[in-house]
């Protein structure tokens, strides 16, 4: 009904528009404001100068520990020369009973006692001393086995006592009889007595064993 009547609608319009821009105006007002302030933070963003770098710590010079000593091992003392070997005039020397005894005899024959100088009494003499003359006699198989070992002895006694005779220590001499108890060779295909004597020689021996340092 207002509406129809002039000039009362121009007013209602007028006053209606109003209230409009009335309810609109602090709308756009905090718009502004925001928008101000928005502009002003990224400008001060913009224009700020960046902070200044802290300055570094000046580094804390540790103090320089001395080189090192190297122990250095001593050499190794030198290897000691090896004794030297003491000198020995050990010897041992064979006769044959045939070269020193006539068969089934027991005095010495001058062949013998010359072998003895050369091959006894001679290495005798480079002994620095004598610790020990070993006097063995063998027999052959013939005969009776008594004799036999009795023949020994007297045998190995003669020898002995040349020697002795020589100048060698009585107490440094043994005597062995040994009789046909150690025999070298058996030969027992032999009828022949002749033949089994000859065969039966490396049997009849004797041997001289010598032991002491060397000069």
């Amino acid at each position: 009904m207002w509406c129809m009547i002039p000039g009362v609608a121009e007013v209602a319009r007028t006053t209606s528009a109003r209230h409009v821009n009335d309810e609109e105006e602090p709308l756009k007002n905090l718009k502004l404001a925001i928008g101000s302030s928005v502009l002003c933070l990224l400008a001060s963003c913009a224009t700020a100068p960046e902070p200044a770098p802290q300055p570094q710590p000046a580094p804390v010079s540790l103090p320089v520990p001395p080189p090192l000593k190297r122990e250095v091992a001593p050499p190794p003392p030198p290897t000691p020369a090896p004794a030297p070997v003491a000198a020995r005039c050990d010897a041992a020397v064979t006769f044959q009973n045939e070269e020193v005894f006539a068969f089934t005899k027991s005095e010495l024959t001058q062949a013998a006692k010359a072998r003895l100088d050369r091959d006894v009494i001679a290495k005798l003499a480079t002994c620095a001393r004598v610790e020990a003359v070993v006097i063995e006699v063998h027999t052959d198989r013939l005969g009776n086995p008594q004799y036999n070992q009795k023949l020994s002895e007297r045998r190995a006694e003669s020898v002995r006592a040349y020697l002795v005779g020589k100048g060698t220590d009585p107490d440094k001499i043994e005597t062995l009889g040994m009789g046909k108890t150690v025999p070298a060779k058996f030969c027992p295909d032999i009828k022949k007595r002749s033949e089994l004597i000859a065969c039966l020689a490396p049997n009849r021996r004797a041997i001289v064993s010598i032991k002491g340092p060397g000069r």
